[in-house]
């Protein structure tokens, strides 16, 4: 049998991050309504990039941890919930990920004809033009997760979703700037796998390691797919939580 160290199970560093500041907020280090230390405070703290120190408070503000508020810093929020499910599903997560804080980078984007799976998620035509952008996140040390989304063309008509530049708001924030458009709801699929070779090259791991695999369809407030998100997490990197009532 092969003995594992602890540093081999230890989480990804911006896990880590979130970890210490939720038992510091729990003890009362940092109580309800206080201003956690600031980005260059954290990065010294925690020896990380600033990415990481980036994703760590977008996880907890997704979380309903803490608020995040531009030019002032985050705040702990009064009264943490722990029954909005909603904000720990990745597919939502996905929507209000901001590509340029977090160090992501866009592979490829543009329009390209949709293939048949595409078609039925998206209920266009096969054949149909449709909008792909994929955006790689690394945390400090390696690549974290692959993000593809398919939008029809007609939907990404006068959005920045087929440049390649990464950007610098959430997907669901910019469709609703620029088309005023409203994201209403998503189902998720889940499953555990082994990466595609694209996939495997990508996130630089083996072809024979699992991945976690997120398929999301996004509707508008008429019951239309609006947008299809495909998220692709290795296994070793991350884990699911989730709170809810019963």
């Amino acid at each position: 049998m092969v003995v594992m160290s602890s540093e081999e199970y230890a989480p990804p560093k911006y896990a880590q991050i979130v970890q210490t500041i939720r038992r510091k907020i729990a003890d009362g280090t940092y109580p309800p309504g206080s201003l956690l230390p600031s980005e260059t405070q954290l990065v010294r703290e925690f020896g990380v990039s600033r990415p990481t120190v980036v994703r760590a408070l977008q996880v907890l503000q997704l979380r309903g941890v803490i608020e995040r508020e531009h030019g002032k810093g985050s705040f702990v929020k009064a009264a943490p919930p722990v029954t909005q499910e909603a904000n720990t599903r990745p597919g939502r997560a996905v929507l209000d990920r901001v590509e340029s804080d977090e160090n992501g980078s866009v592979i490829d984007a543009g329009t390209v004809i949709a293939d048949a799976s595409a078609a039925k998620l998206l209920d266009v035509p096969e054949g149909s033009p449709v909008v792909r952008r994929r955006i790689l996140f690394h945390d400090a040390e390696r690549p974290a997760d692959l993000v593809t989304l398919w939008c029809p063309a007609n939907v990404a008509e006068g959005t920045q979703l087929a440049l390649t530049e990464p950007l610098a708001v959430g997907i669901r924030q910019h469709l609703q700037a620029a088309k005023g458009l409203k994201l209403q709801h998503v189902v998720e699929r889940l499953s555990a796998r082994h990466p595609s070779a694209d996939e495997a090259r990508a996130l630089e791991v083996p072809k024979s390691s699992a991945v976690l695999g997120v398929l999301a369809s996004i509707f508008n407030g008429g019951g239309r797919p609006v947008l299809v998100v495909d998220l692709v997490l290795p296994g070793d990197l991350h884990e699911l939580e989730d709170a809810y009532s019963l």
